[in-house]
């Protein structure tokens, strides 16, 4: 079996290179920092237009030297490379210009947006094949199984309301490096909670929730929320990151102070089990926001208009 590459390996840049001249695109549209180590500076001496995006909210990591040292060869290469950088929320775009990592002409906000068909009935299909009753009130938590994603919170809360809502169940979907962690942390809880693993299925998923929360630390712009409000599913997400940017309080759902908190959640998730029609009306409004802000023909408009500035630069 062939050893695998070094990523840093000069062949790298020059495979891209090699590639970009071949193909000879108007626009080379890079994710991560090291797409744009190796395609920023391909991209420049090709006098090529490059784009970098980046997905995270970025934060000092002096204590960190490794990892500080990394995104600040990243941000010297977007910088010296890239005629745009795109970050996915404004929060984001904050925290990127207050590293002092470029300038703020050069970084716009475009928010993303998903090619999400939520069909309705399919979550009756998927409650079935999880053992899960029509009556039952499912919450869910769809988010990868790691460190401050509020795994530990949701369960706390679920823990607290199974007295009160004896018929309350808890999905964790997805999959993470914290999993047996918190398969721990929900034993207790017996059969009160599922774990999914991975789904291809996400939509269908949503559509068997009654409310997806995600009590976070941090995050930049989840797409897990957009994929419920496309379902009219109403959220309970933290207000950290770019989540105030898609989740107006009490339209699409009920937005959480930070940090996350167990006795919160419960707060916001009893007013939204007890009243079906304020479930109902929470995710229409979500939906309506869905469709105006955030498909994927939305994002591909805000997207275009990036590459056309690009170019005429």
């Amino acid at each position: 079996m062939r050893k695998p590459r070094p990523i840093l390996d000069r062949r790298n840049y020059r495979e891209i290179r090699r590639h970009l001249e071949q193909v000879q695109p108007d626009v080379l549209h890079t994710h991560l920092g090291y797409a744009d180590l190796f395609g920023g500076p391909a991209a420049r001496a090709l006098r090529i237009p490059a784009v970098s995006t980046i997905h995270n909210v970025l934060r000092r990591r002096r204590r960190e030297p490794a990892l500080y040292a990394k995104e600040r060869l990243f941000g010297f290469t977007r910088r010296r490379c890239m005629t745009r950088v795109i970050t996915v929320s404004d929060a984001a775009r904050r925290s990127y210009l207050e590293l002092n990592l470029d300038v703020p002409d050069r970084v716009v906000t475009v928010h993303n947006g998903i090619a999400a068909e939520a069909v309705t009935g399919q979550g009756r299909a998927v409650r079935a094949e999880l053992g899960l009753d029509p009556d039952e009130l499912v919450v869910g938590i769809m988010a990868v199984l790691r460190e401050k994603k509020g795994h530990d919170v949701a369960l706390a809360a679920i823990s607290a309301l199974r007295q009160r809502f004896p018929r309350l169940r808890l999905l964790i979907g997805g999959d993470g490096p914290d999993r047996a962690d918190i398969e721990r942390l929900a034993a207790p809880l017996g059969s009160a909670v599922i774990f999914t693993g991975h789904r291809d299925d996400v939509m269908a998923v949503a559509d068997a929730l009654d409310v997806l929360v995600h009590p976070t630390s941090v995050d930049a712009f989840p797409t897990t929320l957009l994929e419920a409000m496309a379902a009219s599913v109403p959220v309970v997400p933290t207000a950290v990151g770019g989540i105030p940017e898609i989740v107006e309080h009490n339209v699409g759902g009920i937005l959480l102070d930070p940090p996350p908190r167990p006795e919160q959640l419960a707060d916001a998730l009893v007013a939204l089990l007890e009243n079906p029609q304020l479930r109902r009306q929470i995710g229409a409004r979500g939906r309506e926001r869905y469709e105006r802000e955030f498909t994927a023909e939305a994002w591909a408009r805000r997207t275009r208009a990036v590459y056309e500035a690009a170019i005429r630069q």
